[in-house]
């Protein structure tokens, strides 16, 4: 059947239905001679007669009756789907994929859309935990998330969180067997526990700053792992030096069980961003997703 013929066939159901040209005219929004044009168009292209006219009254033919019982109920069908589409417009649906660091994906993106997802059950989030720093473009993600020194510049870039510091940690039980370093110099004579980038393979190196002077070592030891929930581990189990972000150890400082060193060289970095690449049209998905992160200053 030619496209030009499902008008038609609609106005033929309505015809039905409504038992009347003229009622189902009203619901079409056209005029009842467009109606009966309509119909007696079709009937002519299907050379059979669907309808019985009569001055009072309009009775579907056999034929009539078999074409209404077998597509009425698939133009509903299509009338429920669409509209089904439509109320996409008011209600946010579909996949968000954000690829996040450790760190930002346990401290930012958990805490924060955990609260407000309830609300929106047909929005879907995947998080992949990263620390390559991918093209978020050319591996489909719709956002990362970066420090904001990272951050390229044909990205639109939205504050997630506040300046964070890093936290230099032993266990009690490891000073017991070693002083408690004044200055980064003195690590030489620590263990360290270290952090590998899988970016390039390297040990993330220890950056601290004190009154404008700046230093960077790279440490080692006899543990590397490729994340910081297991770095902090190894410290628990006093295996030396951890260097990891300050909320991280909060509880585990707070109880006694990791004591604090090298405090006053420990400066503030840039906090998180999520970025986006600023020609792609956000969709209302992707828009509660950067309202729920985005960082409100108290």
């Amino acid at each position: 059947m030619a496209i030009e013929s499902f008008s038609d066939v609609l106005a033929f159901i309505h015809v039905v239905r409504e038992g009347s040209f003229t009622r189902a005219a009203a619901l079409l929004g056209i005029s009842p001679s467009a109606v009966s044009h309509s119909v007696r168009g079709l009937e002519v292209r299907l050379g059979v007669r669907l309808l019985t006219r009569t001055t009072r009254s309009i009775s579907t033919t056999e034929a009539g009756e078999r074409l209404f019982a077998s597509v009425a109920p698939r133009f509903d069908e299509i009338d429920a789907e669409v509209a089904a589409v439509e109320e996409l417009r008011d209600k946010p649906a579909g996949t968000v994929r954000i690829t996040a660091a450790e760190h930002a994906a346990n401290s930012i993106l958990w805490p924060k859309l955990s609260k407000v997802l309830h609300s929106y059950p047909d929005i879907n989030v995947e998080i992949t935990v990263d620390y390559t720093l991918s093209d978020i473009v050319a591996a489909r993600y719709d956002a990362g998330v970066r420090v904001g020194d990272q951050v390229a510049k044909d990205m639109i870039a939205v504050r997630i969180s506040p300046d964070l510091r890093i936290a230099v940690v032993g266990s009690p039980t490891y000073f017991t067997k070693r002083p408690k370093p004044d200055s980064p110099d003195e690590l030489v004579q620590h263990k360290c526990i270290s952090l590998r980038l899988s970016t390039h393979g390297a040990l993330l190196p220890w950056d601290f700053e004190k009154d404008g002077q700046k230093l960077k070592f790279r440490m080692t030891g006899q543990w590397v792992f490729n994340n910081s929930s297991a770095i902090v581990r190894a410290a628990l189990a006093d295996y030396g030096l951890a260097f990891v972000p300050e909320d991280m150890v909060v509880e585990h400082l707070a109880a006694g069980r990791l004591v604090r060193v090298l405090d006053d060289w420990c400066a503030p970095y840039p906090g998180y961003y999520l970025y986006y690449p600023s020609r792609r049209q956000s969709s209302r998905a992707l828009g509660i997703i950067v309202d729920a992160l985005r960082h409100r200053s108290r």
